[in-house]
């Protein structure tokens, strides 16, 4: 009888975060594929579990991701973990999802921590709309390539960052974004030094001229404008009960809805208000 492949959150870093399903389904599984089998032996000694381990991660994926399916179709229980958060997000661990998906091999997932959606919740950003875009390119033709499709994306977007390239990125994001557009930098999530910064493009940049960059980042980076054109009544709805929430009053929130999109202040005006009287 087959076994089953579970896709395990792990905290993204305090450890208080790891639920009890995570620690009782790691406990009980045959063995545990790893991205660093260092960084997760940790967690478990925390935990005080033993199971051995298996290295899995960019560049061994293809042969040992074939070598754990094969296990499970034998019968084994494996978890696949990643160091810190979902695996899968941004992570070889989808090409072994993929892969047992292919075999017929059952999957369950025991939710735990993200760092992108955690960022996003405290980014100070708009939440109702957004795209994960992971890590950029190291390719210069690749990167430029990517940015180059976002540069109109009126959705929030977040991306991956390594310290060490940050102070690139950010400059790579002003050339295709201008240096007015919001960001939010948020690093050490969940851990001591736990930092969200909300600036603009052009006081990032200048920040980091000033300051190392240190931990990993979470960039969550505002949406374009919305031409005229593409606005619809129920996207300014939207946008003018999100102006309203923030403090604005409904007179400023059409006002400026009725500048953005072409559409009659009062007509504006009246469908906010009917819509805060059905509600």
């Amino acid at each position: 009888m087959s076994g089953k492949l579970y896709v395990v959150g792990t905290p993204i870093g305090n450890l208080s975060d790891m639920t009890p399903r995570a620690v009782e389904t790691l406990a009980k599984v045959d063995f545990i594929a790893a991205e660093d089998t260092r960084v997760t032996l940790r967690l478990l000694n925390h935990f005080q579990i033993k199971k051995p381990l298996i290295s899995y991660y960019e560049h061994n994926r293809t042969e040992k991701g074939a070598q754990i399916a094969d296990r499970i179709m034998a019968g084994e229980n494996c978890a696949i973990v990643t160091d810190a958060g979902m695996p899968c997000i941004s992570d070889p661990g989808e090409d072994l999802v993929a892969l047992c998906r292919k075999e017929g091999i059952a999957i369950e997932v025991v939710p735990g921590p993200t760092a992108a959606m955690s960022a996003i919740a405290v980014s100070g950003i708009s939440c109702s709309r957004f795209c994960f875009e992971g890590f950029l390119s190291t390719s210069k033709k690749s990167r430029f390539e990517h940015l180059e499709e976002l540069k109109d994306e009126t959705r929030t977007m977040i991306f991956y960052e390594a310290p060490h390239k940050l102070r690139a990125t950010l400059s790579d994001f002003k050339k295709y974004f201008g240096g007015e557009r919001r960001i939010s930098l948020c690093r050490e999530l969940t851990k001591i030094h736990e930092e969200v910064l909300l600036l603009t493009l052009d006081s990032a940049i200048e920040y980091y001229v000033a300051n190392d960059p240190r931990g990993e980042y979470v960039l969550v980076l505002e949406g374009a404008e919305k031409k005229c054109e593409e606005y619809s009544l129920d996207d300014c709805l939207e946008i003018m009960l999100e102006m309203v929430r923030s403090g604005k009053s409904k007179n400023d929130a059409a006002r400026l809805m009725a500048k953005q999109s072409g559409f009659r202040k009062n007509e504006l005006y009246k469908l906010l208000v009917d819509c805060e009287e059905e509600n």
